[in-house]
């Protein structure tokens, strides 16, 4: 993988990318993670597509752009590379955050995609609970306690278990938090509260539709994911049984295998 920083606009987007394959699929790393979540995984993609990898900004070792980081605003950074690397069309994979990402690019730049894949995440909107704990989030950042999200949150996207043998994926997870710069995590947590409803617009697009969810997710229960998914009944579903938020990591053989026949088909 040739990795780079590409100049996006205002932003400074660091980008990976294996350069070859007829078939392009873009990375989308979801919240409190960057590129570098994706290391294990690309391995089982690359023989078969084009992979392309973003660091979020905000995120990574991507610049901050504003305040607040739309989606619609990081939908038009993921235009923007795709227009610095010259690729036309793509399939778009993203991981829980990086999936509110996909959709807003869906809904701006639909004639630039082959395929859309939501990896454990949701054309939902926030409820007014979720909004609620991401200002509590925002605040713990600005009070300097963001050591508390990273305590929590890495392990929360496992399964129960998958945690002791995928330990030092955990451990990686933790130290990204604390690496991930303040106001980057807050400009995100902004853009989550502000993002849209997109169920309507899945359901209109010609856009191919993949979601694949795991049945231990511990953000996204099953029970949620299935009240979307009859929603959205043009869109393809494949089931990870074993794992939680985190999908590509916990069943990586699984999980690749879904989204190579989705998007080799």
């Amino acid at each position: 993988m040739k990795e780079s920083f590409l100049k996006i606009g205002d932003a400074t987007v660091y980008v990976s990318d294996s350069e070859k394959g007829e078939k392009c699929v873009v990375l989308l790393h979801g919240y409190l993670e960057s590129l570098r979540v994706w290391d294990d995984f690309v391995g089982l993609l690359t023989d078969k597509v084009r992979v392309v990898a973003i660091d979020i900004p905000g995120h990574g070792r991507s610049s901050n752009i504003a305040p607040v980081h739309t989606m619609e605003l990081m939908a038009d950074v993921v235009a923007g590379v795709l227009d610095a690397l010259q690729i036309d069309k793509v399939t778009l994979v993203g991981h829980s955050m990086g999936g509110y990402i996909s959709l807003a690019f869906c809904a701006a730049y639909a004639e630039r995609l082959e395929g859309l894949v939501l990896l454990s995440s949701s054309p939902n909107p926030d409820t007014e609970l979720k909004r609620e704990n991401r200002r509590r989030e925002i605040a713990l950042v600005k009070a300097g306690k963001k050591d508390m999200l990273a305590r929590v949150a890495p392990e929360a996207g496992f399964a129960e278990m998958n945690r002791d043998s995928l330990r030092r994926y955990i451990n990686n997870l933790v130290e990204q938090v604390h690496i991930t710069d303040d106001e980057g995590i807050v400009a995100l947590l902004g853009g989550m509260i502000e993002r849209k409803d997109q169920n309507e617009m899945l359901r209109n697009s010609r856009v191919r539709q993949l979601f694949i969810m795991g049945t231990h997710d511990g953000y996204i229960p099953v029970e949620a994911a299935q009240e979307f998914i009859a929603k959205n009944p043009q869109a393809k579903v494949a089931w990870l049984d074993k794992s939680g938020h985190m999908g590509f990591i916990e069943e990586p053989e699984a999980c690749a295998s879904a989204l190579l026949e989705f998007v080799l088909e």
